[in-house]
C-alpha cells in the first residue's frame, strides 16, 4: 500500500498580497519560491513559501484577495500551522517576534516539545516548535542566520467534532500511526520528519469555522508520483466510500483532493516536478510564472494583479 511521507503544502487565504509577502519572508525568513496566479481566478496571485529548494514539506502557499472578509475559526477546519525550528532557536525566535509586535503566547509544552503559538497579520494561527537534531539546507535572511532559520513544517493541528472519521484516513490512506493523546488532543504521525504530524482537536458541539482571511484552504499529503497517488485515492474510496476528484495539474505537481469526513478539504499532491521546472533555482520566486494556456493573456493579467513594490 502506497504511504504519505506527510504534509506536502498548505494552502491558506490572505487579504493584503503586499503585507503576507512581506511578514513571511521578512518577519519569518521563508524563501519566496514561487509567484503565480490561483488556476482557476488569475486575477488573483497565488504566492508559495519554502525552504532552499521549496522541497515537499516546507511549502505554505497563499491566495491573497485583498477584499476578502475574515475567517472564523471552527469545527472542520485547520486550527494551526506549525513550523520546525531547531531547538537553541527559541529564545532567538521568542525575541524576535516581541521586537516585531507579532501577536504571540507564551511558550507551552505540547506532547515532548515547547511550542511557540503566534498569529500572522491576518490572524492565521501559527506556531514554531522547538526541536533537538534538525538537518537539512535552511534558507536564510540577512537577520535570520542558518542556525535558527525555520526548517518546514511540524505539522498542523486540524478542529474537529469527532476524531475517529479523520483518523481513519490518517491510518488508512496515508499510512499515519497514533503517537500520543492527551484528553482533548490525539496525534497522528507519518514517517517523514518534515510535515510529519496531524494533530486533531476534539471539539464536540462547537460552531462550524467559516473561509477567509486567516483561513487555511486546505492541507496537501505527499505522493511520490502518480502511482503512489492513486494508490491512495484507490484506498480512499475502497476503505472509506470517499471519492477524489479528477488529478488536476497544478504545473509543479499534480493533484487531487477530497473533503475528509471531519469537514477538511484534502489533497493529495505529487513530488514532481517541483519548482524549479519554470525558472532556474537560483531564480525562485523572482518573475510572475504563468501556466501555459494563460500565456497568451499575460498582458492582461499583469495589468490587474496589484503591485508588489
Amino acid at each position: 500500500m502506497a504511504r504519505s511521507a506527510g504534509i506536502h503544502h498548505v494552502t491558506a487565504i490572505a487579504s493584503d498580497p503586499r503585507r503576507n509577502l512581506d511578514f513571511y519572508t521578512r518577519v519569518l525568513g521563508l524563501r519566496f519560491v514561487k509567484k503565480t496566479v490561483n488556476f482557476d481566478d488569475p486575477s488573483t496571485y497565488h504566492f508559495y513559501f519554502g525552504d532552499e529548494e521549496g522541497n515537499p514539506g516546507t511549502i505554505l502557499t497563499f491566495f491573497p484577495w485583498s477584499h476578502v472578509a475574515p475567517g472564523r475559526p471552527g469545527v472542520g477546519q485547520t486550527l494551526e500551522t506549525a513550523f520546525l525550528i531547531p531547538e537553541e532557536a527559541l529564545g532567538f525566535w521568542t525575541e524576535r517576534l516581541i521586537t516585531l509586535g507579532v501577536t504571540h503566547e507564551a511558550p507551552t509544552r505540547r506532547f515532548d516539545r515547547t511550542v511557540l503559538p503566534f498569529r500572522d497579520p491576518d490572524g492565521m494561527r501559527l506556531a514554531l516548535v522547538a526541536t533537538p537534531g534538525l538537518v537539512g539546507k535552511a534558507w536564510t535572511t540577512g537577520d535570520i542566520p542558518a542556525e535558527v532559520a525555520i526548517r518546514g513544517f511540524a505539522g498542523v493541528t486540524l478542529l474537529v467534532d469527532r476524531p475517529e472519521p479523520t483518523a481513519a484516513v490518517l491510518t488508512e490512506v496515508f499510512g499515519f500511526v497514533e503517537a500520543g493523546r492527551t484528553e482533548n488532543l490525539v496525534r497522528y504521525r507519518g514517517e517523514a520528519e518534515v510535515g510529519g504530524y496531524v494533530d486533531l482537536r476534539i471539539a464536540g458541539g462547537f460552531l462550524p469555522g467559516t473561509m477567509g482571511a486567516g483561513s487555511v484552504h486546505h492541507v496537501a499529503f505527499r505522493a511520490a508520483g502518480d502511482a503512489d497517488q492513486a494508490a491512495m485515492a484507490k484506498a480512499l474510496r475502497e476503505k472509506l466510500g470517499i471519492a477524489a476528484t479528477e488529478q488536476k495539474e497544478r504545473n509543479y505537481f499534480r493533484s487531487v483532493y477530497f473533503r475528509e469526513p471531519g469537514g477538511v478539504i484534502f489533497e493529495i499532491a505529487t513530488d514532481d516536478p517541483g519548482f524549479a521546472i519554470d525558472e532556474s533555482l537560483e531564480a525562485l520566486g523572482t518573475s510572475l510564472k504563468l501556466p501555459p494556456f494563460y500565456e497568451k493573456d499575460r498582458e492582461r493579467i499583469e495589468a490587474v494583479l496589484p503591485a508588489l513594490d
